[in-house]
């Protein structure tokens, strides 16, 4: 029973999914409002899609050994190519966003066969480096494409109308469910492929790697190349939910939330990486309703300073998660089972045997 459970859940859990849109079910404390309201299924739809981008940024930190500072970049690529394939090129949404993934694939592809000439914290370096310099040309508003940083809207015009207005939120949702399934579909199957067993052997000895004959370098752009397609078909389903595309997409604390999200869950698990990027982004947005509560401002100065502040809020979240689950979320079933081992061993050596005097 327990391996049919074991196997069958994912499934059970995109059903749970899939249906939510039809659920008047409250969720008091965890959602705003009824399970299938207009504003809850927004927040979860991000939160599905930011899992996806975590488990899209994990096939380099966790599966490749890959630490980049510049994954955000992909994603504002994908979010701010297809917003202006739309408005400058007036293509419809289906072509818009086949070219914003594009480009996302292409600029990874580009950048990626730089950075990774070099190695450990030099590899971060450059990333960093480029994804500032793309953070700075969105600000700067070249020719007025990016919208500087106001950012730009998308043109209703150009979407279907099953994708506009708060009546469809439900649409938006779904496809949000369908990125984070085509996601994890993806990443589970290059992780399986012969590629992704060499990707678990760069990210624990590379110099092995080299020994037997392989080139880590064209293995490693392959990851950086996946991965930052990946983020850039999340940026268009972001375009979607959120209608826009903001400067806030390119920033660096994009990816350093990213890397907050894996390091969460569990950097290198299956499930880890989507646990923390759900979690992450509704503490984000859960902890910011709480910060600018009446509770909290009836509390002392001393309190009510820090409180108010979601950052301090999830940054104190994270550090209690890392130092009292080493490992991060996704371990933590596997931390219990062995405790519960190690009790009930204790218990049958200490236990006195029948007859003893």
């Amino acid at each position: 029973m327990t391996t049919h459970l074991k196997r069958w859940w994912p499934l059970g859990l995109l059903v749970v999914l899939v249906i939510a849109p039809y659920s008047t079910l409250p969720l008091p404390g965890l959602l705003d409002g009824p399970l299938g309201s207009p504003g809850s299924l927004q927040l979860i739809a991000l939160c599905l899609v930011y899992g996806g981008l975590a488990t899209g940024y994990d096939l380099l930190l966790g599966r490749t050994g890959l630490l980049s500072f510049g994954h955000a970049l992909y994603f504002a690529t994908g979010l701010y190519a297809t917003d202006l394939a739309m408005l400058e090129f007036g293509l419809g949404l289906a072509p818009a966003a086949v070219f914003g993934i594009a480009c996302s694939i292409a600029l990874a592809l580009l950048l990626g066969s730089v950075s990774l000439k070099v190695t450990g914290i030099g590899f971060s370096m450059v990333t960093l480096a480029f994804a500032q310099a793309g953070a700075i040309l969105v600000q700067r508003n070249p020719g007025g494409l990016t919208g500087g940083e106001e950012g730009r809207s998308a043109p209703a015009e150009h979407l279907p109308d099953a994708l506009i207005g708060i009546q469809n939120t439900a649409n938006l949702y779904w496809i949000a469910v369908l990125y984070l399934v085509v996601t994890l579909a993806v990443v589970h199957w290059t992780v399986s492929s012969p590629t992704g067993r060499v990707w678990a052997g760069i990210r624990e000895n590379e110099r092995r790697v080299e020994v037997l004959g392989l080139r880590p370098y064209g293995f490693k752009l392959v990851a950086f190349t996946v991965a930052g397609g990946l983020a850039g078909a999340g940026g268009v389903v972001y375009l979607l939910l959120t209608g826009g595309a903001t400067p806030q997409a390119a920033s660096s604390d994009a990816t350093l939330a990213l890397l907050v999200m894996v390091v969460l869950g569990g950097s290198g698990t299956r499930w880890g990486p989507l646990l923390g990027g759900v979690l992450y982004t509704w503490a984000a947005h859960r902890l910011g309703d709480l910060a600018n509560s009446a509770s909290i401002a009836e509390l002392p100065s001393v309190l009510r300073v820090p409180l108010s502040q979601p950052l301090f809020l999830l940054g104190t979240l994270f550090v209690a998660v890392v130092y009292l689950l080493p490992g991060g979320l996704a371990k933590l079933p596997a931390r219990l089972r062995a405790g519960r081992a190690a009790r009930a061993a204790k218990v049958s050596v200490t236990a006195v045997p029948e007859g003893a005097a």
